[in-house]
């Protein structure tokens, strides 16, 4: 069965960065299981999956646009540290979610300077290519449970 629309795809792969350096991989772990077409995965990568079928093995570098796209400097703010419930504590790398329009957002702390915080609301991998190594380890139809859901698919790592 070649990987098309609706089907539920099981993966192993390794994401690397510019430098060649792993940014994660599912190696000694299941495989990732996703719906293809239901944007699970980043578009770039599930472009590439498309078509193919179980045992396939490939390389491929996604660019920003079809990844997380690039950079957004609108998305980086100065707030005050006293803006924070517990300024003391705020430090570098710290996630939260935000209200923003149209929903919320997770920014990330960049940066702290004296009493000033440089927030980011982009997604760590956003204006990187990412270089994937990429095995179908599965491939099969979705069930109407899993194509309704659109989200969650019953794979070799469920524990459902």
């Amino acid at each position: 069965m070649q990987i098309s629309k609706n089907s539920v795809v099981s993966i192993h792969y390794t994401l690397k960065d510019e430098k060649g350096e792993i940014i994660d991989t599912s190696d000694g772990k299941d495989p990732l299981d996703y719906l293809h077409g239901a944007g699970q995965i980043i578009p770039g990568l599930e472009n590439e999956l498309e078509g193919r079928s179980t045992g396939e093995e490939f390389s491929v570098v996604i660019e920003p646009e079809m990844g997380y796209g690039t950079r957004e400097e609108t998305l980086v703010y100065e707030v005050p540290k006293s803006e924070f419930e517990v300024p003391e504590e705020v430090e570098v790398g710290m996630q939260f979610r935000v209200g923003a329009e149209g929903g919320s957002m997770i920014m990330v702390v960049a940066g702290v300077h004296d009493d000033m915080v440089t927030l980011d609301g982009n997604h760590p991998l956003a204006g990187m290519n990412l270089a994937f190594d990429v095995s179908v380890a599965g491939v099969r139809e979705a069930t109407e449970e899993e194509i309704k859901a659109g989200q969650h698919v019953h794979g070799s790592g469920c524990g459902c």
